[in-house]
């Protein structure tokens, strides 16, 4: 892109930018113990947390997942295409760093309508040699506008595995699962979904706090159950691969998620407890952690 075009789409993008009201991508950074967020982010994170203290396992635990579920699908099914729609906000092992990394010429194009978002991407989604990485700003309920541009980098007809995580509980009902069916019937025999949902009824009285607190913030949230996160895939033909659609942590766990240590129990005491989370081992689990359904399934 020319130099004056880029400066201008980066004031554009600028200008887009809201610091006064929380976002869920920047929200979520937080609770990922990321940086790059505004203050009124951390606040909505610290008044959840302050809520329900361990409910940051639910996005730690989320991540995590896809980590596993990046790496299953490109070692042991050799997809070697990946459109992540409600990507959020760069962190580490995102999908094209897990892929690439068994796979170098993985394709993998992300997909946020957050002007943050774009900024960061297009300075840190940078892919090998071998691959390719592109970026769409794009809003999942414009699944159109998502597939035309992601076919500049991506080749539909061949299989693309379909990641939705932690991005469907902001859309309203039935639109969600009309937009899913959208997105899967432009795919190619042999793609697969990935998904993770937001659970109604797995820790519920915790969860109700956080989601009643990211309320108060200004975020809203469509809580399902598991019959209701089974929809996305039975309306669609597909059936979940083992275990199936089950809590987030006991989707083939294999006990290899970063562990980030602080310098000292000092310096940990002396942090606030949303500072905190980013030294959590994710693996000390109690009843009711986390709050997520995920599973992946291959279009027959």
């Amino acid at each position: 892109m020319p130099g004056d075009a880029l400066s201008h789409d980066s004031a554009e993008l600028r200008s887009r930018i809201d610091s006064t009201r929380p976002h869920p991508a920047r929200v979520y950074d937080v609770l990922l113990g990321g940086k790059d967020h505004y203050p009124v982010d951390r606040q909505a994170a610290a008044r959840a947390i302050a809520q329900h203290p361990r409910g940051f396992l639910t996005a730690r635990h989320n991540r995590d997942f896809l980590r596993r579920a990046v790496t299953t699908l490109v070692r042991d099914e050799g997809v070697r295409q990946f459109l992540d729609v409600g990507t959020g906000l760069p962190t580490a092992d995102n999908v094209h760093q897990v892929a690439q990394r068994l796979a170098p010429e993985t394709r993998v194009v992300y997909v946020d309508n957050d002007p943050i978002v774009l900024t960061h991407a297009r300075a840190l989604l940078t892919s090998g040699p071998e691959g390719r990485t592109d970026y769409v700003d794009a809003d999942l309920r414009d699944p159109a506008r998502i597939l035309r541009e992601a076919a500049r980098t991506l080749d539909l007809d061949r299989p693309v595995a379909l990641v939705l995580l932690a991005v469907l509980h902001f859309v309203e009902d039935e639109a969600a699962y009309g937009l899913v069916r959208e997105l899967l019937d432009a795919l190619a025999p042999g793609s697969w979904l990935v998904l993770s949902h937001l659970a109604e009824d797995l820790n519920p009285e915790g969860t109700a706090k956080v989601v009643g607190s990211f309320k108060k913030s200004g975020l809203t949230f469509v809580l399902r159950t598991r019959e209701g996160v089974e929809r996305f895939f039975g309306d669609n033909g597909l059936t979940p691969a083992e275990p199936g659609i089950v809590p987030v942590h006991h989707w083939r766990p294999d006990g290899a998620a970063p562990v980030l240590r602080a310098p000292n129990p000092e310096y940990l005491e002396s942090l606030e407890l949303i500072d905190r989370i980013r030294y959590q081992d994710i693996n000390d689990l109690s009843a009711g952690d986390p709050s997520v359904y995920a599973a992946i399934a291959r279009k027959a």
